[in-house]
């Protein structure tokens, strides 16, 4: 079974050619009755399909989560205009609402209408924490993906289940909805 190293309009280094190029089609090899293909090879535009092991990624392209604005995501308070600190006692901090900030100038991000922070408060708050989180839960992510690809032969079958997973979450986040469907039509 094998899953796609690459994605289309990726910029790679062609190691048996010795020159960069940008994947133009991602060409998965399936097999009737298995859920993933058999073998994933990359058209580049330079007349063969090459595997993942004759490719490299560019990292000059810094990825998402490796760009410094990630790192400004924060949980800010917001003053709650309908009720008053002496109104609320079950919430965690009376009289105000978490907001998730994901933009340096305090305005991008994710908000909750007061009436579903009134309904359950600890759920919201502990939203906040996850979401302020996951950039960082990413990366731990990304770190344990890489090693488990590095060193498969050497780890213990629970951690490489883990790393497996942790894979699995990356593609969900790095992959365009819409790249699925269309790959699977086209066979």
């Amino acid at each position: 079974m094998a899953k796609a190293a690459f994605h289309k309009n990726q910029k790679v280094f062609v190691k048996p050619v010795g020159t960069w190029a940008v994947v133009e089609r991602v060409l998965p090899q399936w097999v009737k009755g298995l859920d993933e293909p058999l073998k994933v090879h990359y058209d580049v535009g330079l007349g063969r399909e090459f595997s993942a092991g004759e490719l490299m990624a560019d990292k000059s392209g810094a990825p998402i989560d490796e760009m410094a604005d990630i790192d400004n995501w924060r949980i800010n308070r917001a003053r709650n205009r309908w009720k008053d600190s002496e109104d609320v006692p079950n919430h965690p901090q009376p009289g105000t609402y978490p907001i998730v900030t994901t933009d340096e100038k305090n305005w991008g991000g994710w908000r909750v209408p007061s009436a579903e922070y009134d309904r359950d408060p600890q759920r919201i708050e502990f939203q906040a924490r996850m979401i302020e989180s996951a950039p960082h839960l990413m990366r731990v992510s990304k770190a344990l993906a890489q090693f488990a690809h590095q060193h498969s032969d050497d780890m213990p079958a629970e951690l490489l289940t883990l790393a497996k997973k942790a894979t699995t979450l990356l593609r969900r986040i790095y992959e365009t909805p819409g790249e699925v469907s269309v790959q699977v039509a086209a066979e």
